[in-house]
């Protein structure tokens, strides 16, 4: 999950096709904060902790609760404006989106479930509750996917036959053909593929962040999306970690530590 969310931290300063469409440029400056995609990868986190088990309905009625709740704590992370009258709302309800919010948030689905057919029965509830159009679960569905199976081992060329197979996305691209003509779309079926493609190319979890920042387009949601994948299959460097997690709020910290510590149980118990 930190993956993601430091690719939304470090993509940030790049949105709206800001991109130096090139791989060499800081990691971190003043301006790589975090936006609206770690507060809602945070909310969705949050929810499925305190719902593991449970039935659909209340996993539903969490995420709601969750992203009202911390959406109202950070008002300014710079939503959309459907979303924004949802965050608003006192009886929300899907709006027939498919944006690519459902893809940069569900990255911690990829983490707490026990099969492939969980987490994405996991992801697609996340999504419906704003983005309920097939191609916002599918965004969704598909990022916790890839993200699953990079942490259970599955080799890249593996993920990539998955994702074209259950998702059809176009992943025949290469990045530096996607690169010149990618403008900022807010849309899953032009960020995902996009996302993956990035995270395919990229020799280390550096490399998968500066390679999805090089590409543009809605920079922070992407390169979220892509650093998630990222860091399931190559970890993250330690100093990157750290600087990460020093421009987050403590309470974001803390479900992040919570997450870790589900994960590291359920990893031993399955290593046991």
């Amino acid at each position: 999950m930190l993956g993601a969310m430091l690719g939304d931290m470090i993509g940030a300063p790049y949105e709206f096709d800001r991109s130096p469409k090139v791989k060499e440029f800081p990691l971190f400056r003043r301006s790589s904060q975090f936006t609206d995609d770690t507060v809602m990868t945070v909310a969705v986190a949050e929810a499925l902790m305190d719902t593991l088990g449970e039935p659909d309905d209340k996993v539903r009625r969490a995420v709601v609760q969750s992203m009202q709740k911390w959406g109202r704590r950070y008002p300014n992370a710079g939503y959309g404006g459907m979303f924004i009258r949802w965050l608003a709302s006192r009886d929300p309800k899907p709006y027939g989106s498919y944006g690519n919010g459902s893809a940069m948030r569900v990255s911690a689905a990829g983490w707490l479930y026990d099969t492939l057919e969980e987490t994405r029965h996991a992801a697609a509830l996340t999504a419906m509750v704003t983005h309920d159009h097939p191609e916002g679960i599918k965004g969704a569905e598909s990022t916790a996917g890839a993200i699953f199976l990079a942490r259970m081992g599955h080799s890249k060329e593996e993920i990539r036959e998955y994702i074209v197979r259950e998702f059809r996305y176009d992943l025949s691209r290469t990045c530096d053909e996607i690169r010149p003509g990618y403008r900022h779309v807010e849309s899953c079926q032009k960020t995902v593929p996009e996302a993956v493609t990035a995270f395919l190319e990229g020799t280390d979890f550096e490399d998968v962040i500066r390679t999805a920042v090089s590409l543009g387009g809605d920079c922070d949601t992407l390169t979220c999306i892509a650093g998630g994948m990222a860091e399931a299959f190559y970890g993250i460097p330690g100093e990157i970690a750290r600087e990460g997690r020093a421009r987050l709020p403590e309470e974001m910290v803390a479900v992040l530590d919570r997450l870790q510590g589900i994960v590291a149980v359920r990893e031993r118990d399955f290593r046991n």
